[in-house]
C-alpha cells in the first residue's frame, strides 16, 4: 500500500487521497463498531435503541457505560464489547494516522539517503 523507502515521495494530491482513504476506512470501522455495540446492548441488555447507541458510543471512546446492565447476557456482552473497544480504538487511530506517520518516516529516510557519508567518523 505504501511506497518503498527508497522510492521518491508521492505527490501531495496522492498523499491527500491516501489520507482521505484512511479516514474513510477509519469511519467505516467506527460505524461498524458502533453498530455491533448498539445491536448487542439492544439485544442482550434490553436497552432501547438510542440508549444502546449511547452506551456503545461511550464504551467505544473509553468514557464508560451510561446505563446499568442487569442481565447476565448483557453483562457478558458489555465485558466483551469493552475489551473489543479498547483494541478497536487503538486500531482506528493507527489506521487514521498511518499515512501521516509513513510520510514523515519516508521523508526522514530519503533525507538520510541523500546526506553525504562522513568518512572521517569511526563506525
Amino acid at each position: 500500500m505504501f511506497e518503498h523507502r527508497r522510492a521518491p515521495l508521492i505527490p501531495k494530491h496522492a498523499f491527500l487521497l491516501r489520507v482521505v482513504r484512511s479516514a474513510l476506512l477509519a469511519g467505516m470501522l467506527i460505524f461498524g463498531s458502533l453498530a455491533v455495540g448498539a445491536l448487542g446492548y439492544h439485544v442482550f441488555a434490553q436497552l432501547p435503541w438510542l440508549d444502546a447507541l449511547l452506551n456503545a458510543s461511550m464504551i467505544l471512546t473509553g468514557m464508560g457505560p451510561v446505563d446499568a446492565v442487569h442481565s447476565v447476557a448483557g453483562k457478558l456482552f458489555a465485558s466483551g464489547y469493552a475489551l473489543f473497544s479498547g483494541v478497536a480504538f487503538l486500531t482506528i487511530v493507527a489506521v487514521l494516522l498511518a499515512p501521516v506517520f509513513h510520510r514523515f518516516l519516508h521523508r526522514f529516510h530519503l533525507e538520510l539517503a541523500n546526506e553525504p557519508e562522513d568518512r572521517t567518523r569511526p563506525r
